[in-house]
């Protein structure tokens, strides 16, 4: 059975009760991210946060990171978007250029795709070697491994859509003249090879879930419940996070 199977079901909830509970979910998440920044409570500065997200073309990251993003002070969070290295790139090894993005103590980074291109897209479209794409696995476990031992909170959400909700969602890109600028023909490509990327990310969760740097699927078909989901699993880790160094919650309430 595929791993992907492992994203939760939708939670039945009425428009106005999602926009509710998001509501709430985003003004705890900034309460907690104040409290990470050394605004509130005992003002002494919190562990990194590094939020990645990867998933389908059309799954939701964008409408996911931007509810995510939408209630923090923009000088407090960084958002950094990942597409193919560039030349310069290619010239260093593939972990090299995301050491710059990632947070400080205090700090926050989100990720709009990741490290993760390596066992991904490279892997399937054959822009790594598979003697690359294997070792990267390893490689990539030690190097979240050695965030997370400095005290980094890593959240890793795969956003999942259906292949009949995500043609729909390519259709309505392409009808769409503020948004058909979104979906490229490499999307389509991508799309026609989705057997083979099943075959990867199963691959990439089973290698690279690990204590400290567990993966998240979000059942993203329906929008206002995967934007809910990460909010409210984001709180969650950092809450944990927290309270194993011993932090007061009570002024995140």
């Amino acid at each position: 059975m595929s791993r992907l199977g492992s994203a939760a079901a939708p939670v039945e909830l009425s428009k106005k009760k999602a926009e509710d509970r998001l509501e709430s979910a985003q003004e705890h998440l900034l309460r907690l991210r104040l409290l990470l920044g050394g605004q509130l409570g005992e003002h002494k500065i919190g562990p990194p946060l590094c939020v990645v997200f990867e998933g389908w073309d059309a799954s939701g990251k964008g409408g996911a990171i931007k509810r995510l993003v939408a209630p923090l002070d923009p000088r407090h969070v960084r958002v950094s978007q990942f597409a193919a290295p560039t030349y310069d790139e290619k010239r260093h090894h593939f972990l090299q250029r995301f050491w710059a993005v990632l947070p400080g103590w205090g700090g926050m980074t989100v990720l709009d795709r990741s490290w993760y291109g390596r066992v991904l897209v490279e892997r399937v479209e054959g822009f790594a070697t598979e003697e690359q794409w294997t070792r990267a696995y390893d490689e990539i476990v030690e190097f979240e491994r050695t965030l997370v031992a400095e005290g980094t909170i890593l959240v890793k959400f795969w956003m999942h859509v259906s292949p009949e909700e995500q043609l729909r969602r390519f259709e309505d890109r392409a009808q769409d003249p503020l948004r058909s600028w979104k979906l490229t023909d490499e999307d389509w490509r991508n799309r026609d090879r989705r057997a083979d990327y099943e075959d990867a990310i199963d691959d990439m969760i089973a290698r690279t879930d690990r204590k400290g740097a567990r993966w998240k699927v979000i059942a993203g078909d329906s929008k206002p419940h995967a934007r809910l989901a990460v909010v409210e699993h984001v709180s969650h880790a950092v809450e944990k996070a927290l309270t194993r160094r011993g932090y007061d919650l009570h002024d995140a309430d």
